[in-house]
């Protein structure tokens, strides 16, 4: 099988005699374009450099004069012209160029005539594993197209003739490419990966936002802890692991909890930062422009021009960090329902494209500096937090501390100071003053659709137990500065995801008080982390952590004393 493109065949001259649309106007219609399109151009170069002096004077927008306003004419008429000249062309030119692109896509000797095509019966509906986000031209009347069958196109594949990564695009229907890409890659390792399974999935959902190239999907099973009483509400918490005693241990502080009373959370800060870092020519120069954005004066100029990058992105600040000549600048702004990375890397770009004016000698060497600091544990984090700072809270009675937890307050608060207070400062930890919080975070994270990489800086925590009301009740609470979730955008669309995010009640974006969900879902991860610390930490005081997971880390089919 070969791969080839073919040329698109000249266009048809009109018949005699037809009228064309150009011959209504003055002017030759190359003449007419020219003149829009220099209209165009010069007018909205003139309206973008008024725009820039008014906002560097703080002089209203709105606020137009006769010159301004022949422009604004000039260019609603230019593009008005434009789009009416071009615009139906331009998309007929995509559509037909798509089109040529499937049919020389494969082409075998068995294909006829592109009119024979052309008036063929479409073939029946296909799989509902079609690419949705391909559009028509890649649908059944394509793939009526191209009669070669699958086995021949996994050879082209796997000799290199056809790039795995287009299959989607020219086949159309993500199941099928999946199951040909899975197939060369079992052809060219000469692995067998039977165990993958591969139906089941709807590939087209993960289709230019999830994940390339896919051959199967990994199966985890997700387990409910919970009730966890938090903030008067009750959440049965979905999280996804391979970890025995992990959700059962969860589950146990949920009910220890859940019997004292349940836990009270706060949300300290929202906030998610990206670090662009730019070389100046000197460090003096470094230091102006570190100056001016932390200046409050240039604040509100700033945060205006931030802030265009979305309808729910507002900055917050701005810190700025030196080395020699390099200055990292820590941009933080809130971001609605979404984790906002993407957005907060809007924002910075638009604000790196303003201060290059001011600041032409500016080099910006990355959009990220590492001083952000993203998916790396970083003392920034730790001190001055990203995404949601949350303290969870909860007195748990000593009746429940001797009944649930198998323990008593004594020995829980002594093992607290010496294991994760000491013990983590003799190990030089960084936000790792904790049992096991990660093991909680993660979990939640793969269930509910998040970036499980992000669980190294959402994992800072630091757990304090302390003896309160005479020394017979136990108080604790885990404060955690950097948790970074969101209930829109990246894995949280995908069906089972989505299902667990419904499951808490967080699924989508709050449209009557945006960022609510995404502070919920925080508040709640900060929950799990209590009651697991709470379990874990009852655990090791009473000296069950070893017989517990050899007891039930052994494939025991009595599912009852998991639950128990």
């Amino acid at each position: 099988m070969e791969v080839r493109r073919r040329a698109p065949p000249p266009p048809l001259p009109p018949p005699p005699g037809r009228v064309q649309a150009g011959d209504a106007l003055p002017l030759p219609i190359r003449h007419t374009n020219l003149i829009f399109s220099a209209l165009f151009a010069a007018s909205l170069a003139y309206l973008m450099r008024r725009w820039r002096e008014k906002i560097r004077s703080s002089t209203p927008l709105h606020v137009v004069g006769l010159a301004e306003m022949l422009a604004i004419f000039g260019l609603v008429a230019s593009l008005i012209y434009l789009l009416s000249f071009f615009g139906i062309a331009f998309v007929q030119s995509i559509v037909s160029s798509s089109d040529d692109e499937e049919e020389d896509f494969l082409v075998g000797p068995a294909r006829g005539s592109s009119a024979a095509a052309a008036v063929a019966p479409p073939p029946p509906p296909s799989s509902p594993a079609q690419c949705s986000l391909l559009g028509s031209p890649h649908d059944d009347a394509a793939r009526e197209r191209m009669p070669e069958e699958d086995e021949e196109i996994v050879s082209s594949v796997v000799a290199g003739k056809v790039p795995s990564y287009v299959l989607e695009t020219k086949l159309g229907d993500c199941r099928r490419a999946a199951g040909i890409r899975r197939e060369a890659v079992r052809r060219i390792t000469g692995r067998q990966i039977e165990g993958l399974p591969l139906d089941g999935f709807d590939y087209a959902s993960i289709l230019g936002q999830c994940c390339e190239l896919p051959v199967g999907y990994v199966q985890l099973p997700v387990g409910i802890a919970g009730p966890l009483l938090l903030d008067g509400q009750r959440f049965y918490v979905p999280m996804a692991t391979t970890e025995g005693c992990l959700v059962a241990s969860t589950n146990r502080g949920c009910k220890a909890i859940a019997e004292s009373g349940g836990a009270v959370s706060v949300v300290l800060r929202d906030g998610m930062t990206r670090a662009p870092v730019a070389r100046l020519p000197t460090a003096r120069r470094a230091a102006e422009l570190k100056a001016f954005l932390e200046d409050s004066v240039n604040f509100n100029t700033l945060s205006m021009v931030f802030n265009r990058s979305s309808r729910f992105a507002r900055l917050q600040g701005v810190q700025c960090a030196m080395a020699g000549r390099n200055l990292y600048m820590r941009f933080s702004c809130c971001t609605g329902d979404a984790m906002g990375m993407n957005m907060v890397s809007k924002g910075v770009q638009n604000v790196l494209d303003y201060l290059q004016d001011d600041f032409p000698d500016m080099d910006v060497i990355s959009i990220s500096g590492n001083f952000c600091s993203d998916k790396k544990p970083a003392a920034v984090n730790w001190i001055e937090g990203r995404g949601k700072s949350v303290v969870c809270e909860a007195v748990i009675k000593e009746d429940v501390v001797k009944k649930v937890l198998k323990t008593n307050v004594q020995s829980l608060v002594e093992l607290n100071v010496i294991k994760n207070l000491a013990g983590s400062a003799v190990a030089g930890a960084l936000g790792g003053f904790n049992a096991h919080a990660s093991n909680i975070v993660t979990a939640i994270f793969i269930a509910t659709g998040q970036d499980p990489a992000q669980n190294v800086e959402s994992s800072h925590c630091i757990t304090m137990l302390e003896a309160v009301n005479d020394g017979r009740d136990l108080h604790i609470s885990v404060t955690m500065p950097s948790i970074e979730v969101g209930t829109v955008g990246g894995g949280t669309q995908l069906a089972s995801q989505a299902a667990c995010l419904d499951l808490l009640g967080v699924k989508g974006a709050n449209r009557e008080s945006p960022g609510s969900n995404a502070r919920l879902l925080a508040t709640v991860v900060a929950g799990g982390v209590l009651a697991g610390e709470l379990s874990l930490l009852s655990a090791l005081a009473a000296g069950q952590l070893v017989k517990s997971h050899m007891k039930y880390n052994r494939s025991s089919k009595d599912m009852s004393k998991v639950i128990s």
